[in-house]
């Protein structure tokens, strides 16, 4: 994966609560056989027009259909953001749409470890900051970016604010060295070892 230590971009505002992995991206965008593709299936219920299953064009009011949040790589959520069920999918989506962060008050559980998995940097931050980093990129976004540094912890509005954000040190581990988690696993092979001839002592049975 791609390692994550700074990322300027433009910021694409979903600030809803309890936005879940289903709208993210609905079942029926899961048909290919990779995660390669299913950016065109991000928000698909809010994205596109639909005539019965058949997609007919885009929704202009879409907030990722409107010109100005060309190229998003970065979106604001609300609480919950990512909740309901574990697909993995709704992460792949968003990656291979492009997006690097999701800055939000609070995650699904779940969605929160898929997302260091798979290189998608998810900060939690105070509703007033990230309605403040919304009411700062929203008049010109393409101009109006954000810059986000992972080895600081630290988001800076385009309006010169800074906040501070802290996420768990093996995701950052992973993120930083562009690690998955079995990557991030392999990286402590010695200790597994040793853990490994200990438990035989202690639990030879199990090793039968």
């Amino acid at each position: 994966m791609r390692p994550f230590t700074q990322h300027i971009g433009v910021v694409a505002p979903i600030i809803v609560d309890n936005v879940d992995t289903d709208q993210i991206i609905p079942s029926r965008e899961m048909k290919r056989v990779s995660k390669h593709g299913l950016g065109d299936g991000l928000f698909a219920g809010s994205r596109y027009n639909y005539d019965g299953m058949k997609k007919v064009g885009l929704r202009k009011n879409f907030v990722l259909n409107k010109p100005e949040y060309c190229e998003a790589s970065v979106m604001l959520g609300g609480e919950n953001w990512g909740c309901g069920s574990s697909r993995e999918h709704a992460v792949w989506a968003l990656c291979d749409y492009g997006i690097r962060a999701i800055i939000a008050k609070s995650f699904g559980r779940i969605f929160l470890r898929n997302c260091a998995r798979n290189g998608l940097l998810a900060i939690e931050l105070p509703a007033e900051q990230i309605d403040l980093l919304a009411q700062s990129t929203a008049p010109a976004p393409q101009s109006n970016r954000v810059l986000i540094d992972l080895e600081k912890g630290e988001v800076q509005a385009p309006s010169g604010e800074v906040f501070s954000f802290h996420i768990a040190e093996s995701d950052r581990n992973m993120l930083l060295n562009g690690l998955d988690h079995i990557e991030y696993t392999i990286q402590h092979e010695d200790q597994i070892a040793r853990f490994t001839e200990s438990d035989k002592k202690t639990r030879p049975w199990a090793y039968l």
